[in-house]
């Protein structure tokens, strides 16, 4: 690890192709992600009420702690690794092994989640620009074989394969085999433009807050958990 952290020998080390900017990016890329396009109308309409706003208090206060915790392990750990290495150094291989495999399978899920989101996107895109007609036609390609979806005209549709979903993972895959500074660079580009969609939603929406809608600000509890 040490020999790692160093300089140490170019064939056993990663080359350092990130700047401070590239990992910032990356860092808001991974709070930004495509739950705040998706997630926030749904929590705020059937949960929280108003009181998202404190939803994103609390989340934001544990992203805080989590961030404390991984500058803590980079500064005493500096190579290459992230939590594996982390583990692997604080409480063996063993359970290095088990963090390693949850990390992978955490990525599919979170790669096949935004995927399957992104296709439901571009149906939408489909039907805004070329209509409703053509998006319903093509609505069985963008679900998978174990999913289904009603049609505007009330037709219920069985998925056959979700090309889009399969299309973006694919083509993000080989921009990651691609290299790291090409990878960063489309990063960052995705990043200014979701921080400026932010901005600018927050900047034509401000008008529109209507203080009415905000009383009550935590909606009653009817008897059971989680329910309002």
């Amino acid at each position: 690890a040490e020999a790692e952290a160093g300089e140490g020998d170019a064939h056993h080390t990663l080359k350092r192709s990130l700047s401070g900017l590239n990992i910032i990016a990356f860092g808001i890329g991974g709070i930004i992600g495509a739950g705040i396009f998706s997630l926030t109308g749904m929590a705020a309409g059937t949960a929280a009420g108003p009181a998202v706003t404190l939803s994103f208090v609390i989340a934001g206060l544990g992203c805080v702690f989590a961030a404390l915790c991984y500058a803590e392990f980079a500064a005493m750990i500096p190579v290459a690794g992230s939590a594996y290495t982390y583990t692997y150094a604080t409480m063996g291989e063993l359970i290095a092994w088990i963090i390693g495999w949850d990390l992978v399978l955490e990525y599919a899920v979170a790669a096949a989640t935004v995927a399957i989101s992104w296709a439901g996107y571009l149906n939408k895109l489909i039907a805004l620009l070329a209509g409703q007609q053509l998006a319903d036609s093509l609505r069985p390609w963008m679900l998978s074989p174990f999913a289904e979806a009603t049609l505007h005209d009330g037709t219920i549709v069985h998925g056959i394969a979700n090309l889009p979903a399969a299309f973006v993972i694919i083509f993000a895959s080989l921009l990651l085999m691609k290299g790291t500074r090409e990878s960063a660079l489309v990063n960052d580009l995705i990043v200014c433009l979701k921080v400026g969609v932010v901005v600018l939603f927050i900047a034509l929406g401000w008008g529109y807050i209507a203080p009415e809608n905000h009383v009550p600000y935590i909606p009653e509890n009817t008897g059971t958990f989680g329910e309002y």
